[in-house]
């Protein structure tokens, strides 16, 4: 991974990660109660683990659990 790369991966908070996938831009349409708590668990996670958390990342998180757990992704 070249510095450029893992300057990205770091801004978006992938430092953590063994590897920085790219991440594309979509809209995705929530409802307010759903963004809410998103805002919540960022806010909570930022706080518990000492590192900004985005709602952004937070949507990641949930999705993947979501595919994980119907079985679409390991």
């Amino acid at each position: 991974m070249s510095d450029k790369d893992k300057k990205s991966c770091d801004s978006r908070g992938h430092s953590s990660h063994a590897s920085c996938e790219k991440l594309q831009k979509i809209t995705l349409n929530l409802e307010e109660d759903q963004i809410a708590v998103l805002k919540e668990l960022a806010a909570q996670y930022s706080k518990d683990l000492n590192q900004r958390w985005s709602v952004s990342a937070v949507a990641r998180v949930a999705v993947g659990a979501f595919l994980a757990n119907i079985g679409r992704i390991t």
